[in-house]
């Protein structure tokens, strides 16, 4: 069973940006599609992105145009730029294997806290 590990939330200011990273316990991302999820204070947990297995990415509506998903194999990490950002992207957001690119597929981490507010 992979484990991840989020890191690299805080507390920003709206039109800010942060680099998330979720390290991986072993290698993951040349088996599985990797993606991001989000949990808002109140709503269930929600896709937010992935980066398939062939190095393709997909993301949410709400989120295009400003977020950006890479990945080193290497350091077995995967990253989220996340651009512009504004109150609604306040969120607890995890990183899980990806099953049919949106449904997660393993044991959830912790998860790291983004805050967005002036």
């Amino acid at each position: 069973q992979v484990q991840f590990v989020e890191s690299g939330g805080g507390l920003v200011q709206p039109g800010g940006s942060l680099r998330l990273s979720c390290g991986a316990s072993a290698s993951a991302f040349s088996d599985y599609h990797m993606a991001w999820y989000r949990q808002a204070p109140g709503k269930q947990r929600e896709w937010v992105a992935v980066l398939t297995m062939s190095g393709a990415a997909t993301d949410a509506n709400s989120v295009r145009g400003r977020f950006t998903l890479s990945r080193d194999s290497a350091k077995n990490t995967l990253y989220l730029q996340m651009n512009s950002l504004n109150p609604k992207d306040t969120a607890v957001y995890y990183c899980n294997k990806a099953r049919a690119l949106t449904t997660p597929d393993s044991d959830w981490g912790q998860g790291t806290q983004v805050a967005v507010s002036s």
